[in-house]
């Protein structure tokens, strides 16, 4: 969990830093030990629940061209997974260029426990600047990199709302931390990105959103201090639909965790809500009243989401997956107390198939929840078998 063993916060990490005092050997075992027991206790939560494990549901494959073919090997896959991400692209607009030489002003420095902490403003889209916080841990090795998005960037540096300070958590712990937000946006309740403007956009604002998250990629790359084969992007609900598409629309990310962001397009869950204007469902103002479809407040405009029975959700996640060495978590919460989505959980056992053409190169590949657990030629005919 460290991107330096050397830093060791106040508050426990999840697998414990070892004392360094010991003997070496002792310690290394010792270390190997703690990951292995810590991974026991997590390890059930990387695939499907048993009961949906083989359940496809009836949503169409990932894996099926649009002609109706099907992936047979990992460079159909490539193929495959271009033909969806321009499907997503037609949809949702085409982004501007982005801002590969980002010019970044330093507004405000000071130091907080093991990190600088730089308030700095830069373009993140051709018409608009944003401001936001780039913490940078004690030290000159290059060190892996975070994009953290929310509604405004202080929560993200813990000076926010609770529980969601993982720009602050990660600087902690070693990472170079970039903490972004739509602080205006927000204050205004339009949320999101609009270009080239509020009342004309040609893309679809989390696509634009995307856009912005893709263009702080560089400005993380272009750091000294930040290896830039290791920058990845979080968020948590309104920051975890923005960071999915992010990494899904833009694949030099090679990490990306989301939480709640709403799994699988489903108009009858006020919760999931991407017909919003801010969303995918942009029109001109004035605005359609917040809220779910319905006969009084219908869609005005924008992409209308397909029947539940089309797996698009799962397509967008899939064409992020390529043959790079790309790491994906995608936390699904289940509710001990109400019966779970049956839809969302459909997905997991899509996307896990994914593995067969996505994951020979690197064995420590996950996708939604899935730690391939063998790369030999029987998994690979069962994933065939279950296709």
């Amino acid at each position: 969990l460290y991107a330096d063993d050397q830093l060791q916060p106040k508050l426990p990490p999840l697998v414990r830093v070892v004392d360094l005092n010991i003997g070496e050997s002792t310690q290394h075992k010792r270390a190997g030990q703690n990951r292995q027991d810590s991974w026991k206790q997590i390890a059930a939560y990387f695939s499907p629940p048993k009961q949906w494990k083989n359940e496809y549901g009836d949503y169409r494959s990932p894996l099926r061209f649009a002609d109706g073919g099907m992936v047979r090997t990992a460079n159909d896959w490539k193929k495959r997974r271009a033909e969806i991400l321009k499907q997503w692209n037609d949809l949702l607009g085409h982004w501007p260029p982005l801002i590969t030489e980002p010019k970044v002003e330093v507004l405000e420095s000071q130091h907080r426990e093991n990190f600088r902490q730089l308030r700095i403003r830069f373009k993140w889209t051709p018409n608009e600047y944003t401001t936001g916080y780039l913490l940078i841990p004690d030290g000159d090795t290059p060190r892996p990199g975070i994009v953290t998005v929310y509604y405004e960037p202080e929560t993200g540096i813990g000076l926010g709302k609770p529980y969601r300070d993982f720009a602050y958590q990660l600087a902690r712990r070693g990472f170079v931390a970039l903490s972004l937000g739509t602080t205006e946006a927000t204050a205004a309740k339009t949320y999101a990105l609009y270009h080239p403007d509020l009342d004309n956009a040609r893309v679809q604002p989390l696509s634009m959103l995307a856009c912005a998250a893709a263009n702080a990629w560089y400005v993380l790359a272009a750091r000294p201090e930040v290896d830039s084969k290791r920058i990845g992007i979080v968020g948590h609900s309104f920051g975890g639909k923005w960071a999915m598409f992010a990494s899904c629309l833009f694949d030099k990310y090679a990490c990306a965790v989301w939480s709640d962001p709403g799994i699988v397009f489903d108009e009858s869950r006020g919760s999931v809500n991407y017909w919003e204007p801010w969303y995918l469902g942009y029109h001109p103002r004035p605005w359609r009243k917040r809220g779910r479809i319905t006969e009084d407040n219908p869609r005005l405009k924008g992409i209308s989401i397909p029947p539940s029975n089309e797996s698009w959700q799962h397509s967008l996640v899939a064409a992020w997956g390529n043959s790079q060495k790309i790491n994906h978590w995608d936390l699904v919460r289940i509710s001990l107390t109400q019966p779970p989505v049956i839809g969302s959980l459909w997905v997991l056992p899509h996307e896990s198939v994914i593995n067969c053409f996505v994951a020979f190169e690197d064995l420590a590949m996950h996708f939604t929840l899935i730690i391939v657990p063998d790369l030999g030629s029987r998994f690979r005919k069962d994933c065939f078998d279950r296709q």
